[in-house]
This record gives C-alpha cells, sequence and structure tokens, in this order.
C-alpha cells in the first residue's frame, strides 16, 4: 500500500514537472512528439491507478500498462534531449525521476507476480 502511494506521489510529481516544459517544445511537433510524450506520462498515471483499485490478473495488467507507458516515456525524453528540448540539467532531472519511477513499479510488478 505504501510503495503505491509513493510511486503515486513521484509521478504526480514527474507529471507537475514535465507538462510546463512541454509549452517550450516546438510547436510544430506539439500534435505530434510532444503530445506523444504527455500521454505516456499521463497514461502511466492513469495504470497506476488503475492498478491501484484492481486485484490479482486485472492489478497486473494495469501495472504492464504502466510499464509500457513508462517505457515510452523514455524514448520521447530521449528524443527531446536528443534535439535539444531538453537541456542537459533538465534531462537529468527527468531521467532520475523516471528511473525512480521505474524502480517503484518493477518492485510492485515483482510483488504482483508471487
Amino acid at each position: 500500500m505504501t510503495q503505491d502511494l509513493v510511486l503515486l506521489t513521484r509521478l504526480f510529481d514527474l507529471l507537475t514537472w514535465l507538462l510546463p516544459k512541454t509549452e517550450h517544445f516546438p510547436k510544430v511537433y506539439r500534435q505530434t512528439v510532444t503530445q506523444r510524450l504527455m500521454n505516456a506520462a499521463l497514461d502511466c498515471q492513469e495504470a497506476v491507478f488503475s492498478a491501484q483499485s484492481s486485484r490479482d490478473a486485472r492489478r497486473r495488467a494495469a501495472l504492464q500498462d504502466a510499464d509500457a507507458a513508462l517505457s515510452r516515456l523514455r524514448l520521447y525524453l530521449r528524443l527531446a534531449h536528443q534535439w535539444h528540448w531538453l537541456n542537459d540539467g533538465q534531462y537529468t532531472h527527468v531521467s532520475t525521476q523516471v528511473a525512480e519511477i521505474g524502480k517503484l513499479l518493477g518492485g510492485w510488478i515483482k510483488q504482483s507476480n508471487r
């Protein structure tokens, strides 16, 4: 129970940092890459909410959905850094956040598979 609350808090922190940053991404990409990045972050948050309120197979499926969304988010963040939409410091910060979220999510997945 505590682990999922920490995970939800870390995801909320990520969203509150990341979503305002996307306002500065190039307008030409707002309907494509930027939208997908935001959707991946929000999808991860929503899947964790679903997992929190589910049990057994439904929980495992929701956690796998959250993990897939987190992988997509990592991809879009790497692209944003590669294209200089995020500077090195910003990318380091967000990567640290995503790594912590990944560890928490991975622990919950491992625990739910027992």
